[in-house]
C-alpha cells in the first residue's frame, strides 16, 4: 500500500465517523523540495492530521488553508518558494519551491 493510498483510506475513514476533511496533495515541485508531487496530507475540522506534504516545514500552513476551505467549501492552490515572502516565515528555506492543491473531501 501506498502512502497516498494510507492517507486517502484514512480520509475517508475520518469523514465516515463525521468529521469534515480536507486534503492537500503536492502538485508541483521545482528544486530542493521536501516532497515529491503526488504527496498527500488528509487534515481535519478538529485538527487531526494524516500524512505530509513538506516534512513538516510548511505543514501548519497548509493545515490552516485547509481549514478554510473545510468551512468554505472553495479549493485553493498555495505556492511556496524562495521568491515567496512567506518562505521564511513558514520554514522553506532549503530553495526549492512546491505547489499544494487543497480541497474539501466529500
Amino acid at each position: 500500500m501506498t502512502e497516498a493510498e494510507d492517507v486517502l483510506g484514512t480520509a475517508a475513514a475520518w469523514s465516515k465517523a463525521g468529521e469534515q476533511v480536507a486534503i492537500a496533495t503536492v502538485t508541483e515541485t521545482w528544486g530542493s523540495s521536501p516532497r515529491p508531487p503526488g504527496s498527500q496530507m488528509a487534515v481535519t475540522a478538529s485538527g487531526r492530521m494524516a500524512g505530509s506534504v513538506s516534512g513538516g516545514c510548511i505543514e501548519g500552513a497548509v493545515a490552516d488553508a485547509a481549514k478554510r476551505t473545510m468551512e468554505t467549501g472553495a479549493p485553493q492552490l498555495l505556492d511556496f518558494g524562495v521568491t515567496n515572502e512567506r518562505a521564511w516565515e513558514v520554514g522553506l528555506a532549503c530553495g526549492g519551491k512546491l505547489k499544494v492543491f487543497v480541497e474539501r473531501l466529500g
